[in-house]
């Protein structure tokens, strides 16, 4: 069918690239940027002026496309390959190999541990699987060439977030769903991450108070690790393959925890799901926004979803105090909730599905709040099947960060425990 791609110059060095990437080498015509918040007549002088990037008249451009025939190259177009990084560099300063990790563009800004063989070496000892068993492919865009990474890049990555052996199954998780946190998107992604089942106790996961804070090793090292594993295997560079405007701030540890099932009266996240009580996971979310405070019941969820203009999704991060105030109006199942609050939602053209309304547990009992974001749920996968046959290995003495107590009476602020 003939087409007539259309988009404006500032992406066109990127739709180029793209369909070399692809060997669908498309007949694109540019009109000046920006095309919004800009008046009818300013538009008018685009259609009818020359295309910025090529010189030729726009909508001659339009019509060529639509009607000559496709040329031999067209036909035909060779497909690009991306060159392959080495495996190993030469051998320099610590200093200078920093430099070269931030200057090339591999890490987040942020100071890293430089992924050594020796240190790879120890990360593997975090899981049973061969090195060189590929575990996903990723691209922050949804057309470009994957990147295809194994478990010894995986832990390579979680060597330069600063994690630790025993994080490795949680983090090739992760990587398994294939799912970058930064997607090349011009809106500003932010992502997050709940880990669900007996793992999050064991590497000490915060599920309370300042879960998703700067508060917790586990919790940071794991978000920091999806981020890189994004920049890295998804090939994420900004103006390039990766396009938000704004960017942000979210990104840099994305939002990581453990759901607080203890402190839960409804069913794990992962239970709901799927997945057994015993079963241990990771749940991956997508979205725009986050609202910290909201406060109240079912009606208060569907107004404020409906204020904040959600666009089809929203996932709720609700503490154990605000859960009980649900509870207490009869919503003991999550999913009739998000039954209920969808029936609340949508117009003629547009209805929401329950699947696509969710509620995760997390949260100290300090506030009955709940917080509101627009986050698509992806997917939730196991984090048992990269576990070493012996257990989680941990270090003689695991890096722990202070913890604040559960309060087991719900009144530990004026404390009976």
């Amino acid at each position: 069918m003939p087409t007539a791609p259309i988009v404006t110059s500032r992406f066109a060095e990127y739709v180029i690239r793209d369909g070399k990437s692809h060997g669908m080498n498309l007949r694109w015509a540019f009109p000046p940027y920006p095309v919004m918040g800009v008046d009818k007549e300013t538009l008018v002088k685009y259609i009818n002026g020359d295309d910025p990037v090529t010189g030729k008249k726009f909508m001659a451009e339009v019509i060529d496309a639509l009607t000559k025939p496709l040329t031999e190259e067209e036909k035909n177009p060779p497909v690009q390959k991306r060159e392959k990084r080495p495996r190993l560099l030469a051998p320099d300063t610590e200093a200078n190999l920093n430099r070269m990790f931030i200057e090339k563009g591999w890490t987040d800004g942020l100071p890293i541990v430089l992924p050594t063989q020796e240190r790879v070496a120890e990360m593997l000892t975090g899981t049973d699987h061969d090195p060189q068993e590929k575990v996903g492919m990723m691209s922050v865009t949804t057309h470009e060439e994957l990147n295809e990474y194994t478990v010894e890049k995986v832990a390579a990555i979680a060597v330069m977030a600063g994690a630790r052996p025993e994080h490795l199954p949680v983090i090739l998780a992760i990587a398994s769903t294939q799912h970058p946190s930064i997607p090349s998107s011009t809106g500003s992604y932010g992502s997050m991450v709940v880990v669900n089942g007996p793992v999050a106790r064991i590497i000490g996961m915060n599920s309370g108070v300042g879960a998703l804070g700067p508060f917790n090793y586990a919790n940071s090292v794991i978000g920091r690790s999806w981020t890189l594993m994004s920049i890295n295997f998804g090939d994420a560079r900004p103006g390039d393959t990766f396009m938000a405007s704004i960017g942000n701030g979210l990104s840099f540890t994305n939002q990581c925890c453990a759901e607080n099932e203890e402190k839960s009266p409804w069913e794990p996240f992962h239970v709901q799901k799927g997945f057994k009580h015993s079963e241990s996971t990771v749940s991956v979310f997508r979205g725009w926004n986050v609202a910290t405070l909201g406060m109240g019941g079912a009606d208060a969820i569907v107004q404020r979803i409906e204020s904040a203009g959600m666009m089809g999704s929203a996932t709720f991060v609700v503490d154990p105090l605000a859960v009980k105030v649900l509870k207490d109006e009869g919503w003991t199942d999550p999913f009739k909730l998000s039954e209920y609050v969808a029936g609340k939602l949508g117009n003629a053209f547009f209805k929401p599905r329950p699947e696509d309304i969710n509620f995760v547990v997390v949260g100290g009992e300090t506030n009955p709040i709940w917080q509101s974001t627009d986050y698509t749920y992806y997917k939730t996968v196991s984090v048992d099947k990269w576990m070493p046959e012996n257990g989680i290995k941990l270090d003689k003495k695991p890096i722990r960060m202070p913890v604040s107590k559960q309060c087991e009476d719900e009144l530990c602020l004026i404390g009976k425990k």
